[in-house]
């Protein structure tokens, strides 16, 4: 028995041996250059998990280009911006004027200075009146002289403070990454183990371009903020303003041509908006009060429960006390115009890209210009192409709104299981029923998250919308910040709140309760 059980141990050690020895082949083949000491090295940090100091001194002494020629790039830009940081403050306090700034006020100021002598002198051979403000205002511009003077020599004297300081931040750069260095290198040959595509070695190439980034930035961020007069192109980006007006006047010339070519079309789409925005307008506003907040109750008390229905009936109130009833009512309508056309647009369209994903490809970065645009961006085309009033302000908040329940539809669709799919084709579903049965059921929860993204983000457009003629809450939060009435624009800011809060409530129903 002892001898099977000396057999087995001496079997588990060759297999051990024979491991580390492939081990110590893969790191060799990972680090190519001073293998030993790796091999080394990467023995004692994988003992055990977690992090394990050690003392790479050629990490240390060439820093981010070491990272850039081992390929650990993200490591790379984290130093490259710590020791230009470092660089510039040891290069502004050995080669910058740091009083500059308050020199070149105290010669402004000198001059004036000069300036106000004449006039006393001039004033004292006339006998003026104004001889004694002329002396008071010398007397300030002789203490502004002073005090620019004193600034500028205490500004100078700073520069070994900032000698040191740049020099601590270089040490502290080159102690971390020689502490690190190792680890981050053992990191990475864990994942290059399990993917060989993964950059490893010593590249030259990798260390030539390391090298010219570092030297690029390191060295024109030190020119830039310790002599600027050098390299004055430094200090502003070289450009003619002549291509941007060139620029500017060609697209307002397609505006104009678009325009006179579409203006049927224009005028179809704003009339097709003020018919809708009629028809909600008459049910919102001309309806009486009683009746809109019977009906409101009734609804959210329907989709949330009888807390959802109480809020709505208070928010409602709060509304109709404050003299906020009709504006708030002309806004829901131009909301529910936008949401209405938003969400009709919005559902079949992310139908279409989650079918057909190279349609998603053209649509997706469309949405994603819709979206990263700021909204009062979007004031200029809608403005040159149906003017001002509500029809353009619908637009506008159409665009702005749009890309949420087109994108969580997408996303809906995508996230149905393929099992649920394939179980319903081979029972013979068609693609409707596939769709309308299946589908849309499933995403369903999804694709209401968009449409309530859809209809609070519209909201969010009111008070940009007022800008453009559009009426409701808007106006009065614009007037607050136009006239600094602090009280009034909390109170409409709380209004257009509480109707986004009673649309967030009614949409999300019960789920969100």
């Amino acid at each position: 028995m002892s001898d099977n059980n000396a057999q087995d141990m001496t079997e588990m050690e060759s297999a051990q041996h024979n491991r580390q020895v492939q081990t110590n082949d893969l790191i060799r083949n990972f680090v190519k250059k001073n293998s030993e000491y790796y091999v080394n090295v990467f023995g004692k940090l994988s003992e055990a998990p977690g992090f394990k100091a050690s003392f790479n001194f050629f990490a240390a002494l060439f820093s981010p280009i070491w990272f850039g020629a081992r390929g650990l790039w993200s490591w790379f830009l984290v130093f490259l911006l710590v020791e230009s940081f470092g660089y510039i403050q040891l290069m502004r306090g050995l080669f910058g004027n740091l009083g500059q700034d308050q020199l070149e006020r105290a010669e402004a100021i000198r001059r004036t200075l000069t300036s106000r002598l004449e006039q006393i002198e001039e004033a004292k051979a006339a006998g003026s009146a104004s001889l004694a403000s002329l002396e008071r205002a010398t007397q300030s511009l002789q203490g502004a002289l002073n005090d620019a003077l004193a600034k500028a020599e205490a500004a100078s004297a700073d520069s070994l403070g900032l000698i040191i300081f740049g020099l601590l931040i270089l040490l502290c750069s080159k102690i971390i990454v020689a502490i690190s260095a190792n680890w981050a290198l053992e990191t990475r040959f864990t994942k290059w183990r399990s993917d060989n595509r993964l950059p490893h070695g010593l590249s030259v190439p990798r260390t030539a371009i390391a090298s010219i980034i570092f030297g690029t930035v390191a060295g024109l961020t030190a020119l830039r903020f310790s002599r600027p007069d050098l390299v004055p192109v430094l200090l502003d980006f070289p450009t003619d303003k002549n291509i941007r007006i060139g620029i500017a006047d060609s697209i307002k010339a397609w505006f104009e041509w678009a325009k006179t070519s579409g203006d049927d079309f224009f005028n179809s789409i704003t009339l097709g908006v003020r018919s809708l925005l009629d028809g909600l307008e008459i049910v919102f506003v001309g309806t009486p009060w009683p009746v809109t907040i019977l009906v409101v109750a009734i609804l959210a008390w329907l989709s949330g429960g009888a807390r959802v229905a109480i809020f709505t009936t208070a928010a409602l109130a709060y509304l109709g006390v404050l003299g906020f009833w009709e504006k708030a009512m002309t806004t829901i309508s131009l909301l529910g115009a936008a949401a209405m056309v938003s969400i009709t647009l919005g559902i079949p369209i992310g139908i279409a890209c989650a079918r057909k994903p190279r349609l998603f490809m053209i649509v997706r970065p469309v949405l994603d210009f819709m979206q990263s645009m700021p909204s009062f961006v979007y004031l200029i085309p809608v403005i040159a192409f149906f003017g001002a009033g509500k029809p353009a302000a619908i637009v506008a908040t159409l665009i702005f709104g749009s890309p949420p329940v087109i994108r969580l539809t997408v996303l809906g669709l995508q996230q149905v299981p393929h099992a649920a799919r394939e179980a319903a084709m081979a029972f013979g579903a068609t693609p409707a029923y596939l769709l309308f049965k299946v589908d849309l059921p499933l995403a369903s929860r999804t694709i209401m998250a968009g449409v309530n993204q859809t209809i609070l983000l519209s909201l969010a457009m009111v008070v940009v919308a007022s800008l453009i003629g559009a009426k409701g809450l808007g106006e009065d939060v614009l007037e607050a910040l136009q006239f600094a009435s602090e009280g009034q624009g909390i109170l409409a800011g709380l209004a257009i709140l509480f109707c986004a809060l009673i649309l967030d409530r009614i949409v999300a129903g019960k789920r969100g309760s």
